[in-house]
């Protein structure tokens, strides 16, 4: 992180060697092509630039290129909607005068921690572009206990991913779940490349884990709006969740998680279960929770 030539010589390289010339349109001769995918060549037919602008972009100067420049590349390198804002992030960040975005948050608004007490049939929470979990309600907390038992603080749902033996059981499909965090954080770190947090967070993941190495190299980004999760409680067992992530405008760079359970499902029955033991094991949940800037009888949670 923090070289933005690089990720930019990287991300577009390794996005035109995934494209054939069959999956481009274009005819192929011979079968001792030297390098996988299309040549630099096609990329700039397809694209409509000059073969040596195209050189000159993907040795990472995107500078001065222009939105129609950007958008042409887009199209040509086949990119989804998250690749295609990771593009344009890493454009940004090379041109001239680039602004340093603010530190991601790591506290919330006492309002905020209202809304989330108000949520109190589901779990729901707060991170950052980091997955530092930033607030929790007290239903978050009993379902991600395990990621809150980790000693490492701020608590972080990528760093229990992968340096946490107790994630492999905790979520059931560990492997999609350990490629999205980290496909999730190569976004981030497109929109902030010299936010010193992330960077040591990457620094720290990428030393301590030869699968996140792995991850990290593949170049992936994504965005995480809804799905489901499957998880493996310790005390209630297996759940398969819906989640919603949703900016919060007021908080800029701060995402409210909700997960929730079809009615009369055994993913909603286990949810009420889980809410009678977090009910009586309050004291253990709490432990680590510093003071509050709302009233003592608030279940909500803010992380520092």
């Amino acid at each position: 992180m923090g070289d933005v030539r690089a990720d930019i010589r990287e991300f577009l390289s390794s996005r035109r060697a995934r494209i054939t010339p069959d999956q481009a349109g274009l005819p192929a001769y011979g079968g001792n092509r030297r390098v996988p995918g299309l040549r630099r060549e096609e990329v700039a037919m397809l694209a409509g630039v000059s073969v040596d602008y195209y050189v000159r972009l993907e040795r990472g100067d995107l500078a001065g290129a222009s939105e129609s420049v950007l958008d042409s590349l887009a199209r040509t390198l086949q990119l989804d909607e998250a690749e295609r804002e990771y593009l344009f992030d890493l454009a940004r960040a090379a041109g001239p005068g680039r602004t340093r975005a603010p530190r991601p948050k790591t506290t919330v608004r006492p309002s905020v921690l209202q809304v989330l007490d108000a949520i109190g049939d589901a779990p729901a929470w707060v991170r950052n572009g980091r997955h530092d979990i930033i607030a929790a309600n007290r239903l978050a907390r009993a379902l991600y206990s395990p990621v809150f038992d980790d000693p490492r603080r701020p608590v972080n749902t990528t760093r229990f991913a992968y340096l946490n033996p107790a994630a492999r059981e905790f979520w059931r499909d560990y492997d999609q779940n350990t490629h999205d965090a980290a496909a999730m954080l190569r976004l981030e770190a497109g929109r902030n490349p010299h936010d010193p947090d992330l960077i040591r967070l990457v620094g720290e993941l990428s030393t301590q884990s030869e699968l996140f190495r792995e991850r990290w190299a593949s170049r992936d980004v994504k965005f995480h709006r809804s799905g489901l999760k499957r998880l493996h409680h310790p005390v209630v067992g297996d759940l398969d969740l819906h989640y919603e992530s949703m900016d919060l405008p007021s908080e800029p760079g701060l995402v409210l998680n909700v997960y929730t359970a079809p009615a009369g499902s055994a993913s909603a029955d286990a949810l009420k279960l889980l809410a009678s033991w977090a009910a009586t094991n309050t004291a253990a949940l709490t432990a680590d929770e510093p003071t509050r800037p709302t009233t003592p009888a608030s279940s909500a949670s803010s992380v520092e």
